[in-house]
């Protein structure tokens, strides 16, 4: 891995923001345990950036930009939503898609990636809300899964438009209220970790964003899969704390109460049993390599 793949062009450096300027000059590109350790030292997210105070989607884009494993080598596809209003700020390459196309984006950009650099691992992530994954963008989703193409999906699961006013989305819970669905929601909470898995996904994950060493070791596993076996999914839940009633600080709360046991958002993890071993062995090599350093 090489931070010099990531620079700002020498004629523009002059006028480019202080804050960044140090997204890149602080980037942890090239070293290769990078997490979500480094966050407070390094920057993933500069300090302007667009989302509300407190808004838990900003914690989660830290957090899961901090743990992919080679960045520099990576391509995020984004939809329209509150998301796509923060790739621009973050330290990593990405590309905005129309509103429920980024995993058809994806597959394309995935597959001129491997053309175009045959012999180098090059990493393509979805990041998009729940209304473009699961709602508008399900068709497109559940192609690539079929397809078997080999990336990730993030979904930031906010159970509800966030970005434009509050409307009901398939992953809102039953009888939520929210400003622009009055009469509740009348049926349950779409079961997406359970149609990926039935869609073909080799690993799925489910869970909050509240434990920042879960999510990076999700994140992580999530790419290791996709570049071995197929497509993977991760939902996360990011509340909208604005529409929902909370106070700017009580995101992280609202998080716990969901994972708590029988909540929603109890942590659930499924992989075949071929990728069990798979990340099983990684890990012994990671545990090995560590040690050896470690001693020398």
């Amino acid at each position: 891995m090489s931070k010099e793949k990531i620079t700002i062009c020498e004629d523009l450096a002059d006028i480019m923001p202080p804050e960044y300027q140090e997204l890149v000059a602080t980037a942890t590109y090239g070293k290769e345990d990078r997490g979500w350790r480094d966050v407070g030292s390094s920057k993933e997210l500069i300090e302007s950036h667009s989302l509300c105070a407190g808004c838990p989607e900003s914690i989660a884009f830290r957090y899961v930009m901090a743990s992919v494993p080679a960045p520099e080598d990576t391509v995020f596809v984004g939809s329209t939503g509150c998301t796509s209003l923060v790739f621009p700020h973050v330290a990593i390459q990405n590309i905005h898609s129309l509103f429920g196309n980024q995993n058809a984006i994806a597959s394309g950009l995935h597959r001129a990636l491997k053309v175009r650099f045959p012999d180098q691992q090059k990493d393509v992530v979805v990041l998009a809300g729940d209304g473009a994954t699961v709602d508008i963008g399900l068709d497109m989703t559940l192609q690539s899964w079929f397809r078997q193409e080999k990336f990730t999906t993030i979904c930031f699961d906010n159970e509800l438009y966030a970005n434009t006013g509050g409307q009901e989305s398939g992953l809102m819970q039953r009888g939520f209220v929210s400003k622009m669905a009055p009469a509740g929601k009348l049926f349950d909470k779409v079961r997406l970790p359970e149609i990926a898995r039935e869609s073909g996904c080799h690993y799925v994950a489910c869970l909050t964003v509240s434990k920042p060493n879960r999510v990076e070791k999700v994140i992580k596993n999530a790419i290791y899969v996709s570049r071995v076996f197929g497509p993977s999914f991760v939902q996360l839940y990011t509340p909208c704390i604005l529409e929902i009633g909370k106070q700017s600080m009580e995101g992280l709360d609202e998080m716990k109460d969901a994972e708590s046991i029988g909540g929603r958002f109890v942590f659930k993890e499924y992989m075949t049993d071929e990728v069990k071993n798979f990340l099983k062995q990684k890990d012994d090599e990671d545990k090995a390599r560590k040690k050896a350093a470690k001693n020398k």
